[in-house]
């Protein structure tokens, strides 16, 4: 009897365990808990909330794993717990936080990482009442950040003017997940009250919702890239936890399900659209499980699953150009864990060759805005800016995009203004001298 099996390049990717020289340690864990992940990378720095006054969280190097020193410097400038962060897609050193104390934060890393602590943000934002519980960086405009808080309310901000764009307040209850979809244009948040919403960012509105899940558990959100489509994660009556595949046009029913296992962990979805592969973490888990969703019937694909006996108590994804291209690393997690700090997971497919991969590594999300905020908010819809991961291109442009703003802190304004005016002083002395 023959036994068919699908053809699929990503079908024997695998991860080895993590190993302690790769892994960062030695980090006093906030003990604040939430729906957040509770560390977030970009593609040189990860960010955790670490304990101590005034919320402080830690800023690690990717390129430096090891033991962090207990002096080691800090983030400093809330008053209270930091709940969230997430960094900005064009800019690696450059992160936003979210906090207790109700307010956001953006913050510069300085080249190299800090050398003290650093405690002036560049943007101050306030207009939640409550405290701040997610942030979602818009993935194609630049400088536009999603927020929702324990106020019922989710926010879209314009970052450089540090002002609330546009705010949504048809969730009746806690909001547990914001996620943007592919090009920007849509924002879907769950809700405590068991339904998913998608909410036009730009005017504050909801195009539709619906009941993905039944059990009474967080439910978590990622789109599938390009495809539009939406998976859920949540859990059923019975509290056994699964995965629906969406169509947001039609939600009558899913166009697919998969039953995962009774495990009490809220799983946190990562979706790599380069591969379309799906990868399901849950917290309190050591297991990852992967799967490769196609555009069509029936739609998900499970793959493997890398198994471990370090319970996880947050996950990141890393930017696809961070990782180790020629080693064939098609996904990086960084797992953060009660006790073990934080392990780097590489997610490797196997190939012989030496030579660069176009077929798995194609053109992937470039540090390049596809258009700024104000044309974003006047209805501009743009891909993501695309950039070759071959080493051999790393000097070739990715293309044009949006420009760059250069933030400044208070102090630095200050100083500049203090300096002119002591240059109008001495210009005008000089000027009153010659007449």
């Amino acid at each position: 009897m023959s036994h068919f099996v699908r053809a699929s390049k990503f079908r024997h990717v695998y991860s080895d365990p993590p190993k302690a020289e790769h892994s960062w340690s030695g980090h006093r864990l906030a003990t604040t808990t939430g729906e957040q992940c509770y560390i977030k990378a970009s593609a040189k720095y990860f960010a955790i909330a670490v304990s101590g006054g005034g919320g402080p969280f830690v800023v690690g190097d990717l390129s430096k794993p090891g033991r962090f020193d207990g002096q080691a410097f800090k983030v400093q400038g809330h008053s209270s717990s930091v709940l969230d962060f997430d960094w900005n897609p064009f800019d690696d050193s450059m992160v936003a936080s979210a906090s207790d104390d109700s307010t956001i934060k953006l913050w510069q890393i300085p080249e190299g990482g800090l050398t003290a602590n650093l405690t002036e943000p560049l943007v101050d934002m306030r207009g939640h009442g409550r405290k701040v519980t997610l942030l979602r960086y818009n993935p194609t405009a630049a400088n536009v950040l999603a927020s929702c808080s324990g106020d019922m309310t989710v926010k879209i901000w314009d970052v450089e003017k540090a002002e609330a764009i546009t705010t949504f307040t048809g969730n009746q209850e806690l909001t547990q997940d914001i996620v943007w979809d592919y090009k920007g244009d849509l924002l879907a948040a769950s809700c405590k009250d068991k339904n998913t919403r998608v909410i036009d960012p730009r005017t504050g509105t909801e195009t539709a919702a619906w009941q993905p899940h039944e059990g009474s558990k967080s439910v978590k959100l990622t789109y599938l890239g390009a495809s539009g489509k939406l998976a859920t994660v949540g859990f059923t009556r019975q509290s056994q936890r699964e995965l629906k595949i969406w169509d947001p046009r039609s939600t009558a029913a899913p166009l697919s399900r998969v039953d995962i296992d009774q495990a009490a962990g809220v799983i946190m979805p990562f979706y790599d659209p380069d591969t379309n592969m799906l990868f399901l973490t849950g917290k309190g888990d050591g297991n990852v499980r992967y799967y490769e969703f196609v555009d069509n019937d029936p739609w998900c694909f499970s793959l493997s699953e890398f198994r471990s006996t370090t319970s996880c108590k947050g996950m990141c994804m890393v930017p696809k150009r961070a990782n180790n291209i020629m080693g064939c690393e098609t996904m990086k997690l960084l797992k953060l864990t009660p006790n073990d700090g934080v392990q780097a997971l590489s997610f490797i497919v196997p190939r012989k060759s030496d030579a660069f991969q176009d077929d798995i590594f194609p053109d992937a999300n470039a540090p390049v805005a596809a258009h700024t905020a104000d044309e974003w908010m006047a209805g501009s819809s743009k891909d993501p800016v695309k950039m070759s991961l071959d080493p051999a291109n790393a000097g070739s442009a990715p293309g044009s995009g949006a420009p760059k703003k250069a933030f400044r802190t208070v102090s630095t304004l200050s100083k500049e203004l203090d300096e002119a005016q002591k240059r109008i002083e001495y210009l005008e002395s000089k000027l009153k001298g010659a007449r």
